[in-house]
Order: structure tokens, then sequence, then C-alpha cells
């Protein structure tokens, strides 16, 4: 098949769309299809097999005054694209899900008359160019992770005041999203809870989705044979993003009997301002190491020297760090908060999301029994391999397009 794959940001680095795209799309050309990607920056890099389309963007909702002009095209502003772009940003909205959208759209009628695709798939963005693609008569779907409207409401929770509260609304297209998930031709979710949420929150038809679990990639998340620091337990995740429940651990950590050191692999979040402020009000600074930014082998080194994986997450509509520190060999404790409990199933200890004692409580019994540790270690790798794979995943994804072309 000849598949167009769409994402506004590429790069595995600039979050989980971007990692979602480059395993989806590289396992889409092993299994022999012809892959092109629609992308905006920041650039995915290279995507073997892949043929990359890219399409720049303005950056209007970081620039400021004057630099939004473009000193060597200063017209370029008034292009209907740009001037859309412009003026939403300047409203304080988020444009650029919908501007690539609409970009996307030219660029894929022109590619479409020199390659034919059979099927767009679309990871996440939901925009608007959506519903005009659709009039090049081939399917048009999307990838939803879990609908924006759960982090609108964290945003909304979290927010000090009034005024931050209405600037999360205006950020999030949320409106936009539930209007175009609803018109497409199938929806892939990544859960069951994902799914649940998006018929909630967007009103997406149960029977126009689809569960496909995503992958793990165990070439790169494996057991290493390192010493374990019998104290060490891991969190991986943003520590300023509500959903992580970064909060709950921290008070855990403050009531937890045994003697451990949190170690806290955030990517060097430049923000820690009142995560810092909390720490040093719970008197806990001295147990908490911060590893700040790890590369993959980094990471994967941590989860291994550590002798239990920590997800208390309000909601995850996958959980990846999850899945790591099984493929890993680690013991996982979360939360059950969204798919969490499907992620984790018997291979680890599930507990209450919010909840900062039961989660200390998890977290004594479970570091002191060696059995369990073991059990759980390799419970969690016989998971991961049996049901979380990017080739089992992508296969799903193929039946579905073949169904999908086939009623066309």
């Amino acid at each position: 098949m000849k598949i167009c794959l769409l994402c506004y940001r590429g790069n595995p680095y600039s979050g989980g769309q971007g990692i979602y795209l480059k395993y989806i799309a590289e396992e889409l050309v092993r299994q022999g299809h012809d892959v092109h990607i629609i992308v905006g920056p920041p650039s995915p890099g290279e995507i073997k097999g892949a043929k990359i389309h890219f399409i720049p963007n303005n950056e209007y909702y970081v620039k400021k005054g004057f630099d939004v002009i473009n000193r060597e095209k200063p017209f370029e502003i008034f292009h209907p694209i740009n001037a859309y772009e412009w003026l939403h940003s300047r409203l304080g909205a988020f444009p650029e899900i919908s501007s690539f959208g609409y970009r996307a759209f030219f660029l894929l009628r022109k590619l479409h008359e020199k390659y034919n695709f059979d099927i767009i798939h679309d990871n996440q963005s939901l925009n608007y160019g959506l519903l005009l693609m659709k009039s090049l008569d081939i399917p048009v779907i999307a990838t939803i992770h879990h609908p924006l409207t759960i982090d609108l409401r964290n945003v909304i929770e979290r927010a000090p005041n009034f005024y931050r509260k209405i600037r999360g609304v205006m950020f999030y297209p949320t409106v936009m999203q539930a209007f175009v998930s609803k018109r497409l031709d199938h929806i892939i979710t990544v859960s069951e809870d994902s799914k649940r949420m998006n018929y909630i929150d967007f009103g997406v038809p149960l029977h126009k989705q689809t569960v496909v679990y995503n992958g793990i990639d165990t070439t790169i998340f494996r057991p290493l044979k390192i010493k374990k620091n019998k104290r060490d337990i891991i969190f991986v995740g943003n520590i300023e993003d509500g959903k992580k429940g970064f909060v709950y651990l921290l008070k855990a950590m403050t009531l937890i009997k045994s003697d451990v050191r949190l170690v806290v692999v955030d990517g060097g979040a430049p923000h820690r301002k009142l995560t810092n402020k909390l720490i040093d009000k719970l008197g806990i600074r001295e147990k908490i190491f911060f590893a700040g930014t790890a590369s993959s082998d980094d990471l994967v080194s941590l989860y291994c020297r550590s002798s239990i994986a920590i997800v208390p997450s309000v909601y995850e509509g996958f959980g990846f760090p999850a899945g790591e520190a099984m493929a890993c060999g680690v013991p996982v404790i979360s939360s059950d908060g969204g798919a969490l409990p499907e992620v984790v199933g018997d291979a680890g200890i599930v507990v209450p999301s919010r909840d900062a004692k039961a989660l200390a409580e998890a977290i004594d019994s479970l570091i002191n029994d060696d059995y369990l540790l073991k059990e759980y270690a390799q419970k969690g790798l016989s998971r991961i391999n049996s049901l979380f794979t990017w080739e089992k995943a992508v296969s799903q994804m193929v039946e579905l397009y073949r169904d999908l072309i086939a009623k066309s």
C-alpha cells in the first residue's frame, strides 16, 4: 500500500507523537509498504525507508512584536494561512496544529496526483485540513492517544487564577479536535481507556474506534547485567505536567518507612520552580536525585539499577514509562490513572491515583520483598514481549487499512 502519515511535530525528542511516528513508519516500511510522511518542525531526522515531506512553521506563537516579520520576505505574513496563524496566536490560541493541517492539505493534493495514496493516517493533530482531505476520496483516519480535554482539565485544576484558566481554554484546540474526530473514517486509539474517553469527551462512536496498543522497542529497553542499587526507585516523566502525578510521589516520600532514594529523569525540565518549593517544604531534598536529561542508553542503565519504577500518573493514555521499565525487567508500582492498569496488568502493583499513602505503603511492601520483586520483573518482561510490540501494532493497523480501503 501507499500510505501517507501526517504529524505536526515529527521529532522523536519533541514528544510522544514523534516517537510514535518513527516506530510505525519504520515498521510499515519493514512490512513492505510505501510510506510518505508530511511533517512539521522540528524535523524528525531520518526515518528509515520513508519519504519525508517537510512543512515549515512560522512559529508566530512564540515570536513577539516585529519578530514575526521575515526580513527577507516581509510580505509573506499577508499570505492567508500565515495571516490566520498570526491573528490566532495574538488571540492566545495555539494555531500551529490547524495551520499545519491547511498547509498539509495543499501539499497532499499535489502529492496524491503523483503517488496515488491508498490511505491517509493522521497522528493526533485532528485539524480541519483533514476534512478537506476527505475530498480526495480515500480513507482519512487518525490516531488519538488521548483527548486533549484531559490536558485542559488538568491545566484548569492547577491554574493559580482565573486568567490562567482562560489562557488554558484558549490554548487547547479541543473544539476543533472534537468536531473533526467524529467526522473521520475511523480512529485508532492506544488503550481501552482512551477509547472510552474519546467517546465521552469527543463523542467519537465506539464502533468507529479500534484499540491498537503501542509497542516498546526491546532492542533498546532490555535487562542489563549490572548491579542494582537496592535503595533506588525511579520516576521518568515531566515533573511539571500535573497528569504525571509527581506531587503525590513527593508526598509519598514523606510517608515511606524504608530507606529509599528517588531517581528522577525529567529531561532536565527548566521549570522546576514549583516542584523545588514543594520538595523543600516537605524536607525531602536529600532523598531525591535529579538525573536530568538521559540518553536512551543512560535511561536503560538507570532503569536497570533501580529496584522499582514508580508511575503515579493521574492520567495516561498508554504509559510508556511503565512499559519501558517492564521491558528492562524492573518491577512497576503504578496508579490506576487512565490506561496504566491495562499496561501493567498482573506484572506490578496498581494503587489508586492521587493517593500518596497507598503509594508509600506499596513501595514499603515491595522493596523489602525479594521474591515479589523477582516475580514482577519476570512477569513484566513476558507481558511486554507478548502484548506490546511495534510489529504487532502495525500488523493490526495494516489489517484496518485494508478493511477501510475495501469499503471506500
